[in-house]
């Protein structure tokens, strides 16, 4: 099966992200497409990563499917969004250490949190707000 052949479903089910990973991936996100040399720049400034290690990077993007690298200019463009990364991420965590019980990992992060007035209000309207996609 070539990297075309892949749905971006397949896509969002099996790409998983370590830390140096999502710093190119935050870049993309941010500016919608950059070259590779100007993610490389970046990158250095701000993590101090040499050239070679955030082409590496790239090409490893590449081959799982979250990035795109189009000529002239090797301009790079994210093809996963941050959503679903998140949503991947979050799902894993909680299958890992929660068994998948989302009722777990709600009850066990709510009784360590010093919430304030003002979060607990925004959290009762998220929680109202999403009341009613669910019935």
């Amino acid at each position: 099966m070539s990297e075309s052949d892949i749905t971006s479903e397949e896509k969002s089910t099996t790409i998983r992200l370590h830390e140096g990973e999502l710093n190119v991936m935050e870049l993309l996100w941010s500016n919608n497409e950059l070259a590779a040399k100007d993610i490389a720049k970046i990158i250095k400034e701000y993590i101090g990563w040499e050239k070679n290690t955030t082409y590496t990077v790239i090409k490893r993007l590449i081959k799982k499917g979250a990035i795109s690298r189009q000529d002239p200019g090797f301009l790079c463009k994210a093809l996963i969004s941050k959503k679903e990364i998140q949503e991947i991420e979050c799902n894993d965590l909680i299958q890992k250490l929660f068994n998948g019980s989302m009722e777990s990992f709600i009850d066990d992060y709510l009784k360590y949190q010093d919430f304030t007035k003002e979060e607990l209000a925004s959290l009762s309207s998220i929680m109202k707000a999403n009341r009613r996609i669910l019935y």
